[in-house]
């Protein structure tokens, strides 16, 4: 599962229609360049291929004020928002190592009813259970990372991580439990994660150039 798809799918949805620079700079704002595969020519590629596939729809425009090309505005279609949900509920079950699905799918967890959030949230603490049960077959805490040589440290770090994980699941549990945030079909005003047109991106890797309007 690639968390790209993930990203960008949210990144449209919540503007309606978006071009890729706007995607980009989304994903930036939200630090994916650092996290994830989310860099400028996978972004793309992935708008593309998606709108292929009819998970997005293409509407190419006028020419970009930037002096590039016709930009194209993308536009979730309905198989798209069914796509988006399935790898938003998949991600927040599933446990390992790379944070790049979990954290894509953090950005779009209100999506959801607060009680399947909840419902999956604690799914995902069953599937960080099972995963340590298999490391601990091979490796026992109490004894500590010496006894397999230095390659104990690895169990030991991933024993660590999950205990970790575990912790931080909980904890949003309670949260939400708690009632924090505005989940789908509550009352209030959700949080809006993407960036206004024109609006400064604090978190651009580089200026805005000819072309990027793609």
């Amino acid at each position: 599962m690639s968390a790209i798809r993930l990203l960008v799918l949210n990144a449209v949805r919540q503007h309606g229609r978006a071009h890729g620079y706007q995607v980009r700079s989304d994903l930036e704002y939200w630090g994916a360049h650092e996290w994830s595969n989310a860099k400028p020519g996978s972004i793309y590629h992935a708008l593309k291929q998606m709108a292929k596939q009819g998970l997005l729809l293409a509407h190419e425009t006028a020419p970009s004020t930037a002096g590039g090309p016709p930009r194209t505005e993308y536009e979730i279609t309905e198989a798209g928002r069914a796509e988006y949900l399935r790898l938003l509920r998949e991600a927040l079950v599933s446990y390992d190592q790379k944070p790049d699905l979990l954290v894509a799918a953090l950005g779009g967890i209100v999506d959801l009813p607060r009680e399947e959030a909840l419902s999956l949230l604690k799914e995902r603490l069953r599937s960080i259970g099972a995963w340590r049960d298999t490391v601990t077959e091979y490796y026992t805490p109490q004894e500590g990372p010496g006894q397999l040589g230095h390659i104990g440290e690895i169990m030991h770090y991933w024993v660590h991580s999950a205990d970790f994980g575990t912790e931080w699941t909980q904890g949003l549990i309670e949260r939400v439990e708690g009632g924090a945030y505005v989940f789908a079909g509550e009352a209030g005003e959700p949080f809006r994660g993407v960036l206004g047109e024109g609006e400064p991106n604090p978190y651009a890797t580089r200026e805005r150039h000819p072309g990027d309007d793609r």
